[in-house]
């Protein structure tokens, strides 16, 4: 949704708020920072495969320290090799084949120098010492940061959430959604009493006999770098299962009958999204819901969960029908992100949309496979109330720049209107899953997006993309009263639009297939009246001319 109408809902969104991301791409100012961190330059010309990351948290002091040592392949000789590390931390060391390695740092980036350039096609590693105070989140994840906070009975309450404003904030890495490691071990530091929390399966813990216990968890499938995370509390864990998924839960004690009963939803939600999606992508790892003391995130197989074990948003329903007070907004939302954002990644944060838009129409997936399709069309409707329409959905590229808010709900209403153009349900499902399992832990970009969907129709989805994706406003059907006969056709925005849509005439709906030129309605219509466009399946405007 909009991010000046709607701010509150930036924090399960995740959205990085700062304001040069909600400018118009002509208005844009990016910086150099903003190509260091956006832009595959040829210091990032290696692919990584592992991290091994091993950090301990004091919370007292709110500091961090530790290493990550990162397994990479050279793609090409590598003089210079540029990791991430937000400049408020301090580089320690740089160790490489037991030697310490020269570097310079510029803004939030590390240039580091081997002593002579690594040969294209080499395996190899290097080890990331750092330390220092990690940026303190005011209001996350509004905002990317740590979060140091007590629990009702006075424990310390940690967590992470970075997304955004990126996973360098807190430990070294390669800093761009278009690399992930296959693997990551991570293993957390953190003061006796206290459990952490992270992705992908536990490994074990041991007493490290000064007051501290490593907390180990390794990932065994490709993560992105936002998703990596710690979360730090004094948790009890009971488990469930769904098929062959395991569900694991880690929940704050006194909330814990309250857990038991709100994430039952999980298991009808998994038989939904097995169904329209495929497989849970994260079988290995694992389903884990953890309370946050923030809103909520999609973390990889250890989705944040701040809900208050309400209904709605915090008791709220954002679609405006009372459909929305149904569910658990969070569980569903950050959890459809397993498919879409952990799973199939966007290469450039340009094309977000593919996470937000794509998990945004899991919510309406989902109220269709509880309650039926007229419930899941109104559903989405209302949400439409928050879309501005007034900056693109995608960002420019190359410069760590997302589009417009409204590649949530916007997003969300263009695949509704896509699966109308279909007008075969059965058809519009199976791509669907079809796109999921396609492109299952595959990072991809919007283009691919576009080709896939538009090859299982005749409609030439292009322009319709392009229309919804690359131009701030929806498109227009006219209608214009020439004597007695009402004509109607597209206004034109771009080339060869000829999207089909539906319309009610006297009460009977009928398909036109309008162009940029005036065409006449098959039977006589004599007044803007007996017309109503089909705006639960289709999101455009309508104008009659005088």
């Amino acid at each position: 949704m909009n991010k000046f109408l709607f701010p509150i809902l930036l924090v399960l969104f995740g959205l990085n708020t700062s304001c040069s991301q909600v400018l118009s791409d002509k208005q844009q100012k990016y910086t150099e920072a903003d190509s260091l961190r956006g832009s595959l330059r040829a210091e990032r010309a290696y692919d990584v495969l592992k991290y091994h990351l091993q950090v301990r948290v004091d919370p007292e002091e709110k500091y961090i320290s530790g290493f990550n040592n990162i397994t990479f392949l050279t793609e090409q000789e590598l003089p210079l090799m540029q990791i991430d590390l937000f400049e408020n931390m301090k580089v320690d060391s740089i160790i490489h084949q037991n030697n310490p390695l020269k570097y310079e740092r510029k803004h939030n980036a590390v240039f580091v120098e081997f002593e002579e350039p690594l040969k294209s096609g080499v395996l190899d590693s290097v080890k990331f010492f750092y330390s220092g105070n990690p940026i303190i989140a005011e209001n996350a994840p509004w905002d990317g940061g740590f979060v140091f906070e007590k629990d009702d009975d006075g424990n310390h309450w940690i967590a992470v959430a970075v997304q955004g404003t990126g996973a360098s904030l807190w430990y070294p890495n390669k800093d761009h959604q278009s690399d992930e490691p296959e693997e990551v071990l991570i293993e957390a530091e953190v003061p006796n009493g206290l459990m952490n929390v992270s992705n992908g399966r536990f490994m074990g813990k041991k007493d490290l006999g000064d007051g501290f216990t490593r907390w180990s968890w390794k990932v065994t499938n490709p993560i992105n770098n936002y998703n990596v995370v710690l979360n730090i509390g004094n948790y009890v864990h009971f488990k469930d299962s769904y098929q062959d998924l395991d569900l694991d839960y880690y929940v704050l004690p006194y909330n814990l009958e309250k857990a038991k009963m709100q994430f039952e939803e999980v298991k009808p939600m998994m038989e939904c999204f097995y169904e329209k999606f495929g497989e849970y992508p994260f079988v290995e790892d694992g389903f884990k819901l953890v309370e946050t003391p923030y809103l909520g995130m999609e973390h990889q197989s250890v989705v944040a969960y701040g809900n208050e074990y309400e209904k709605g948003y915090l008791g709220r329903d954002l679609s405006g029908t009372g459909i929305g007070l149904r569910f658990d907004f969070i569980i569903i939302h950050e959890s459809g992100h397993e498919w879409f954002g952990n799973s199939i990644t966007a290469k450039d944060i340009a094309d977000m949309w593919i996470h937000e838009g794509f998990t945004a129409y899991s919510e309406a997936v989902y109220v269709e496979c509880r309650w039926g399709k007229e419930d899941a069309l109104e559903y989405l409707k209302g949400t439409r109330n928050g879309i501005g329409n007034s900056t693109p959905i995608i960002g420019d590229y190359g410069v760590n720049s997302e589009g417009s808010g409204d590649m949530y709900y916007k997003g969300a209403s263009l695949l509704n209107t896509i699966r109308s153009i279909y007008n075969d349900d059965e058809l519009w499902w199976k791509t669907l899953k079809d796109y999921t399992e396609t492109y299952k832990h595959q990072i991809i970009d919007t283009k691919t997006t576009e080709n896939f969907f538009d090859k299982a129709t005749e409609v030439d989805l292009k322009p319709v993309f392009d229309q919804y994706l690359r131009h701030s406003k929806i498109p227009v059907l006219q209608f214009k009263k020439i004597g007695t006969q009402v004509y109607y056709r597209w206004q034109k925005t771009v080339e060869d639009f000829n999207m089909p849509v539906d319309v009610f005439v006297k009460g009977k709906e009928i398909r036109l297939y309008p162009t940029d030129e005036w065409m006449p309605f098959s039977e006589m219509v004599k007044d803007k009246n007996d017309i109503k466009v089909n705006n639960l399946k289709f999101y455009i405007a309508s104008s009659f001319m005088q």
